[in-house]
């Protein structure tokens, strides 16, 4: 029997979308280099160029703002290059919750690294950010405050966080990875000196994103060469990826509207969580979220027999952060949190797109709630020795939507 498979995993890579798709094909036919003077290199730099408004709008930055890079991941490392030989950044001020990208390029670039705390609902705590950034004899401060996070979905509020770092003459830093495409983001109110974007969050193929940098900052790169990316970073554009990123902004700043759909469908998904399981704690449900992510769990489960038996039943969704080569590891983001280690454990998410429906929904839920059942069985087994229980030998057999 086929099994009807639902992907719910936006978070960690959307669907590519065809306006994307098309971009990239009809740069594939094209041969030229941006750099070139001749008409071809002439047409090639006019596609790079054409998606660099494409993103700064969609960001409401100046395309002299916008670097490519191959991701979120190098924006993340040319930021921080950029903030400690450029701007004589000597600290940073990180948020417990950031993700990898941001926390582990922090604890190799030779700053002086300090937590932001969070609260139980997941949300920066102001009043500590005030003190650190109060410290004196600290040096130039850097503040890193994602604008929503790619495990819970929580928003934080980075236009207060960044006015607080200029008026102590310090910078602001924001990973918008999670957040472009799903919300509006507007580079200018937001008050940051620098912003990470991702490409495949929003629908383009994987391999491209950007750093965007106020422009009358100074900056230093990281990759020296022929001088590309307005002199930020050098290497031949990838233009495919680039006129895919180009049409993915594009499409997004068009589909804004839908994610009051998805909204609905996220708070339908809760709704029959609830109603299935009265026990499951979804985290950060007390604060603005994403309108498509849903980070739950409940007592006595594990994620990763969870993910192997929804799997199974056809559906893609992870646990917390899908980022990790494959691990399912402790998620920092629900430790900081304050959330048990026997509740984070099995901590699912399921991050939602245009094209999930409430049918899906629906089944989704029966299926969770009978792989809670097995994974239940799973963990009591491991905890006494006893034999694999039948209902978890069952499970590939038996994991067939209702």
């Amino acid at each position: 029997m086929t099994i009807e498979r639902a992907y719910m995993d936006h978070n960690a890579t959307a669907p590519v979308r065809p306006e994307a798709v098309e971009a990239v094909a009809r740069v594939l036919a094209l041969t030229g280099n941006p750099s070139s003077v001749h008409a071809e290199g002439r047409a090639a730099h006019k596609i790079v160029e054409d998606a660099r408004v494409a993103v700064a709008a969609l960001v409401k930055a100046k395309p002299a703002e916008i670097t490519f890079t191959s991701g979120g991941t190098e924006a993340a490392n040319l930021a921080l290059h950029a903030a400690r030989n450029a701007l004589g950044i000597r600290r940073i001020v990180l948020s417990s919750v950031e993700h990898d990208a941001v926390r582990v390029a922090a604890a190799h670039s030779g700053l002086e690294v300090e937590v932001l705390p969070v609260n139980e609902n997941g949300i920066a705590d102001l009043a500590a950010l005030a003190g650190l950034l109060d410290a004196p004899g600290k040096g130039r401060t850097l503040v890193a405050l994602m604008l929503a996070n790619n495990e819970t979905g929580v928003i934080q509020p980075v236009a207060e966080a960044a006015a607080m770092a200029r008026a102590a003459g310090a910078f602001m830093l924001t990973d918008a990875v999670q957040a472009v495409g799903r919300m509006p983001v507007d580079f200018v109110a937001l008050g940051a000196d620098m912003m990470l974007l991702s490409g495949h969050k929003l629908g383009s193929p994987q391999g491209i994103g950007a750093l965007v940098w106020r422009d009358e900052l100074a900056f230093e790169p990281l990759i020296r060469g022929g001088g590309q990316e307005l002199r930020r970073r050098s290497g031949t554009e990838n233009v495919p990826g680039i006129a895919g990123f180009g049409a993915a902004a594009r499409a997004a700043a068009r589909d804004a509207d839908a994610y009051t759909r998805i909204a609905e469908l996220r708070d339908a998904l809760e709704a029959a969580l609830k109603a299935a399981v009265p026990d499951v704690r979804i985290f950060g449900e007390n604060a603005p979220r994403l309108a498509n992510t849903s980070l739950f769990s409940s007592a006595g489960l594990n994620a990763e027999t969870l993910l192997m038996i929804l799997d199974l039943d056809g559906f893609a969704v992870s646990a917390g952060s899908a980022c990790s080569s494959g691990k399912v590891a402790r998620s920092h983001v629900l430790e900081a949190m304050g959330v048990p280690p026997e509740l984070a454990k099995g901590a699912i998410r399921v991050s939602l797109g245009l094209a999930n429906t409430r049918a899906e929904i629906e089944r989704f839920v029966q299926s969770w709630a009978r792989a809670a059942v097995k994974a239940r069985a799973h963990e009591s087994d491991v905890k006494t020795g006893a034999p694999e229980s039948a209902s978890v030998r069952a499970a590939a057999s038996s994991a067939v939507p209702a």
